[in-house]
């Protein structure tokens, strides 16, 4: 009867010191496979507006109706996507220094998470829109934000951004995709009634 319980115990004690020796395995993580659709642009020009601009089709421009927004201010809404460009506008006359400085410090606000920041000029001398397109890497709010202006009167300010945790993983292709679409759209600011 010992016998059997000293084989018992030394089998249990086998077991579990050859049961437990595996080295743990890790897996990667894996993100979900989004699919993205062709890039397609429609005009956004409604009659109350200074602007106007090349939008997603697959995109939806709403009024912003938040607090503390003003006039002509939009949204280019990503339902599908949880994604949303905010567009804000405001008249530069007297406050173009102020306005410009202001973007920027709101770009290099993300310095503490962001891997870089690099920022790209923009000029279209023929349709008087000059700026400038920040491009943040890293797990920032935002990674890609621009302002342009005529350099007198108008003043527009876009940033993109994700109603999710910021995660540079899994968030990379959809940062790509719609920041084409940013780039898109800040290319194509027209200003109406500029005089």
């Amino acid at each position: 009867m010992r016998r059997t319980a000293l084989y018992f115990i030394l089998i249990l004690i086998l077991q579990l010191l050859i049961g437990c020796s595996d080295t743990p395995v890790p897996r990667p993580r894996g993100y979900v496979r989004i699919d993205f659709p062709q890039h397609d642009y429609v005009q956004f020009d409604s009659a109350n507006f200074p602007y106007r601009f090349k939008y997603p089709s697959y995109s939806k421009v709403r009024i912003d109706d938040s607090r503390n927004t003003e006039p002509h201010w939009v949204n280019v809404d990503f339902d599908d996507y949880k994604a949303r460009i905010h567009i804000s506008y405001k008249d530069a006359r007297g406050m173009l220094d102020y306005l410009m400085e202001d973007s920027r410090k709101l770009a290099f606000k993300h310095t503490y998470n962001a891997e870089s920041i690099t920022e790209r000029f923009f000029e279209n001398s023929d349709k008087k829109v000059y700026g400038i397109l920040y491009s943040m890497k890293g797990n920032t709010a935002s990674s890609w934000q621009f302002y342009v202006t005529d350099s007198v009167r108008h003043f527009l300010r876009g940033a993109l951004y994700f109603s999710v945790s910021p995660n540079k993983d899994s968030l990379a292709p959809s940062i790509d995709f719609f920041g084409e679409d940013l780039i898109v759209l800040m290319e194509s600011v027209e200003w109406k009634n500029n005089n």
